[in-house]
């Protein structure tokens, strides 16, 4: 399959290109995400059956936390550069704007779909499958001309593509610019494996940095050069393969449901009418919120101390396993609402608004964390609601006295 050239020839066009691969990264992860929330884990199913979607879960959970990998090392590029690193998105579903017109971003529960959606999202640079949405609009993305200034919309017909475009304005940049110019990033803002704790994580200070970085990304998703059997392009094939073979009902007809009709989306999205299905997809979309504030914390910081960077990645890494997990996995057990019959409702990872980062002061900037999870805390109920409480002791320490409203 041809593939267009992107150009690169400034920063800007760098940066813009590197924005929309946080974007896709992000909403590519909650796809993964909602996908895995949505396996059942009743007394129905055959022992095989239960044995496959528990190897399911646990690789799309793999699979999805490869994708947060992804977007922190898209982050350290960005911070290297000098660009500030980037949490928010577009509002599911998309299908143009964002991204070029071929590249649909929507929910879906776990089964032939989903799985074929997800071949397509990560099948290997060059390879021609069709995904289950077609786009409705006759979009044609012009190539960004070389003396443009400003950057654009270019196409890309995959993500490996995406990335081989990054990897070269790298080095034309690296070129033209001069290394020790474009990397101009302060080495402290980058993001380490020790403080995460992933050995994968690499931090860019340079351009061999940069396309180790890159090149990590695209291994882990399509392969190395076409060994995908691994990555995850193989990794869900195999899924589809066993899925196909066992054909059964694996997981709860759950459909996305708003809180309120998304400012971003002009077509009209289902919303919650059910007030306990309400009450979860708040706290959800609560624990979603405060993540994304505590990482883009951490990925633009100022003073933090070592210790300080690791409580708020303790932090994110806790909410997301003990907070926003288990919400997720029971708001795709409530139900949908009479409008809906027969259906399930699920989380639509749902903004409300363009996220931007905190003041640079850390003081501030913690206390507006803490005083966001309080209120969280004040929605949920045990047990979850006692893990954020912990949370909240945890980075309460790092603020003055004074100033802490426990």
């Amino acid at each position: 399959m041809a593939e267009s050239r992107i150009v690169v020839e400034n920063r800007e066009h760098l940066w813009f290109l590197l924005a929309q691969a946080a974007h896709l990264e992000h909403m590519v992860m909650c796809q993964y995400l909602f996908a895995a929330f949505t396996l059942r884990d009743d007394d129905e199913m055959t022992p095989e059956q239960a044995d496959a979607v528990g190897r399911w879960r646990g690789q799309l959970h793999e699979i999805a936390v490869q994708e947060m990998l992804h977007l922190a090392l898209v982050a350290n590029v960005m911070s290297a550069i000098g660009a500030a690193p980037t949490f928010t998105r577009a509002n599911f579903p998309q299908g143009s704007g964002w991204f070029p017109p071929g590249l649909q971003m929507r929910l879906l529960p776990f089964g032939d779909e989903a799985l074929r959606h997800f071949l397509f999202l990560e099948r290997p640079e060059g390879m021609d499958r069709e995904d289950v949405f077609t786009s409705e609009l006759d979009v044609l993305v012009t190539p960004l001309g070389e003396h443009e200034a400003f950057p654009r919309l270019q196409d890309f017909g995959t993500v490996g593509h995406l990335y081989r475009g990054i990897e070269g304005g790298l080095r034309h940049l690296a070129g033209t610019l001069g290394e020790r110019i474009l990397f101009c990033g302060n080495p402290r803002a980058q993001a380490t494996p020790e403080l995460f704790r992933w050995p994968e994580l690499i931090a860019v200070t340079d351009l061999a940095s940069a396309c180790a970085a890159i090149e990590e990304i695209i291994e882990q998703g399509e392969g190395a050069r076409g060994d995908w059997r691994d990555a995850h392009y193989g990794r869900f094939l195999a899924m589809y393969e066993e899925f196909q073979a066992l054909d059964f009902q694996a997981a709860h007809p759950a459909l996305p449901m708003f809180v309120r009709q998304p400012y971003d989306v002009v077509e009209p999205q289902p919303l919650i009418t059910d007030s306990a299905t309400l009450e979860v997809a708040e706290q959800c979309n609560l624990a979603y919120e405060v993540v994304l504030q505590i990482l883009l914390r951490f990925f633009t910081h100022t003073d933090e101390t070592d210790e300080q960077l690791e409580a708020l990645i303790d932090a994110a890494i806790g909410l997301m396993a003990d907070v926003l997990r288990p919400l997720g996995t029971a708001l795709t057990r409530m139900p949908a609402g009479p409008d809906h019959p027969g259906r399930t409702a699920g989380p639509s990872f749902e903004m409300y608004y363009l996220m931007t980062n905190t003041v640079p002061w850390r003081e501030p900037a913690w206390i507006l964390l803490v005083e966001r999870l309080q209120v969280l805390r004040g929605r949920c109920p045990s047990p979850v609601g006692d893990r954020v409480a912990e949370t909240i002791a945890a980075l309460s320490q790092h603020i003055p006295a004074e100033l802490r409203q426990l």
